[in-house]
């Protein structure tokens, strides 16, 4: 698929599988085509990506991203990545998508394929294996049951596993926060930084990504944020984000050392909007986006070299204020590792449920 009415076809086609469809969250279809235009999106400065869609009865029924990302191969991680995996349950369409990201990892002599996983990092991830119930988020990728089944048949074993966590805001204990903010702040010199305007933070966006390099550089599929990239995400993303729902922490000589970024959940509104701005979606996000009782925690990340100094505890005690404020009842977490016990341990005190499991599945070429 080349043109862009072509490509607003394999971006509309969920659309049409999960219509009527109570959890599954429609993404704006305007951002969707740029995150695939290699005119506007840098991260095809590394990346190759191609996009299919299976057609039975001169109708579309099922789509594959095919993606290929030179930081891979630079890791000696010869992998074909897919992703953006939909298709009507019938075997023989998945199995003929998936055939064609066999056939572009052979005949770039790649080893194996992976997937449902984006271009990097900051992209969804996962087939959904738990939680079918629960209404998607923004973030993460919503399918029916039966996508895992038709990997399996097909040949396909699991290859990393995540899991998806809420609390109650309830929960929190605003004076064990307090008490440990103070002390890590006291120990380290560390200082909370706080904004009321979006310019004021732009000039620690390009030192926010560095951390985001450097804290997730160990996990699978890891890719960095190049210097397009974070330019893309400066201009796209962040002034639509609230500045209060962006904490940093600097060490004593003003350097950033943690950052953590949370979103209203926009699902429902996302849902309504049915992925236009027009007429109405605006005023659906704008509402979600003022009117926030659940939030997501969207990235959090600290220098490796300040792990196990409680630096988080700053951040979560400054959103605790805030969120107190604004009345949030519920906090939902972005899949995380299931192996990841550091990130277990970070959010222990908050009663935390897993309420998602998903994982990506592996196939040799």
């Amino acid at each position: 698929m080349i043109s862009r009415k072509e490509m607003t076809e394999f971006v509309k086609f969920p659309f049409k599988l999960y219509k009527n469809n109570p959890f599954w969250v429609p993404p704006m279809i305007n951002g969707q085509l740029d995150t695939f235009d290699k005119n506007v999106n840098p991260v095809f400065e590394q990346a190759s990506g191609q996009f299919f869609v299976a057609i039975k009865n001169n109708e579309i029924v099922g789509r594959i991203a095919v993606m290929i990302n030179s930081y891979d191969l630079k890791e000696n991680i010869k992998k074909v990545r897919f992703g953006w995996f939909d298709f009507i349950d019938d075997l023989e369409v998945s199995a003929a998508l998936l055939e064609k990201a066999k056939e572009i990892g052979i005949a770039n002599n790649l080893e194996f394929m992976e997937g449902p996983m984006g271009f990097s990092n900051l992209d969804e991830v996962g087939v959904l294996t738990k939680g079918f119930d629960h209404i998607g988020t923004m973030s993460s990728w919503y399918n029916y049951p039966y996508y895992s089944e038709h990997l399996k048949q097909l040949g396909f074993q699991v290859g990393t596993e995540f899991v998806e966590n809420k609390f109650s805001f309830s929960n929190v204990n605003p004076q064990k926060l307090e008490r440990g903010s103070e002390i890590v702040k006291q120990r380290y010199g560390f200082k909370a930084l706080n904004f009321t305007d979006i310019k004021d933070l732009m000039p620690y966006v390009d030192e926010m990504f560095d951390v985001f390099n450097a804290s997730y550089a160990s996990l699978p599929s890891f890719v960095p944020v190049s210097q397009a990239q974070k330019e893309y995400f400066r201009k796209k993303y962040l002034p639509f984000i609230n500045p209060h729902f962006i904490q940093f922490v600097t060490d004593k000589d003003g350097k950033l050392i943690a950052f953590a970024i949370t979103m209203p959940s926009f699902s429902v509104a996302l849902q309504k909007a049915q992925g236009k701005l027009f007429p109405f979606g605006w005023y659906h996000l704008l509402k979600a986006k003022n009117k926030a009782k659940h939030i997501l925690f969207y990235l959090i990340g600290t220098l490796p070299k300040h792990h196990n100094q409680g630096v988080p505890s700053i951040m979560f005690y400054e959103y605790y204020k805030i969120f107190k404020k604004i009345g949030v009842e519920q906090c939902y977490r972005t899949p995380e590792l299931e192996s990841n016990t550091a990130v277990k341990a970070l959010w222990s005190g908050f009663g935390q449920e897993t309420y998602k499991k998903r994982c990506t599945f592996i196939k040799k070429l």
